[in-house]
């Protein structure tokens, strides 16, 4: 009897010893699984650079645009605006998916918190709303580029390009609202949901 007591004992041991050692192997991969967020920071280290080399691209057309300014005409000066909004909504875009992103998907930005130069946006974005304000961005930068075409019609014939310009502004408009319509039913849904919870606990209180 002792010793098929202590097999059962050692039975037992080497059971939970098993299972110590599973758990021991489920949270060392379940953080190195949570670590591997840290992956996509050079991804956004990278887009930084990116803005940076954007601002010399800036600062070279902004030269070649204020250098001719006393000498080009009404048409030429929009031309170059157009040319300068471009760029800055190019690196607005850039910046939010660079907060946006390292927020959602890497860690909380702390040098930010308490901050008052923090932007109103930076924090409550979420992928959701990433995704409107990504929308919202390429329409802005299509209809941009759909009015350097405009200025640069000068009464000709639509060509193919302009055609495709159009085409993908539409197309981006139209992801727009669709997106939008998507987060307001999905947001109704969830107030559905906590009225009825709410109800629920009001019925068995």
């Amino acid at each position: 009897m002792e010793v098929f007591g202590m097999s059962k004992d050692s039975k037992r041991g080497s059971d939970s010893e098993q299972s110590s050692l599973g758990d021991r192997f489920e949270d060392n991969s379940e953080k190195a699984l949570f670590g591997a967020r840290w992956l996509l920071a050079p991804f956004y280290f990278g887009l930084t650079a990116a803005i940076a080399l954007l601002l010399l691209k800036f600062l070279q057309q902004f030269y070649k645009f204020a250098r001719n300014i006393f000498v080009s005409d009404v048409r030429t000066v929009q031309l170059g605006i157009f040319g300068l909004l471009d760029l800055t909504l190019l690196a607005n875009l850039m910046l939010i998916m660079i907060f946006a992103g390292y927020e959602n998907f890497v860690s909380k930005i702390g040098a930010a918190e308490g901050s008052e130069d923090k932007p109103q946006w930076m924090g409550k974005v979420d992928y959701s709303g990433l995704k409107i304000k990504l929308i919202g961005s390429l329409v802005a930068i299509s209809v941009i580029e759909l009015l350097q075409d405009f200025v640069n019609l000068d009464h000709s014939e639509i060509t193919s390009g302009i055609r495709w310009r159009i085409f993908l502004h539409l197309t981006f408009v139209a992801s727009g609202v669709f997106f939008a319509l998507m987060d307001y039913l999905v947001s109704k849904r969830k107030q559905v949901d906590a009225s009825v919870k709410y109800e629920d606990l009001k019925l068995y209180s």
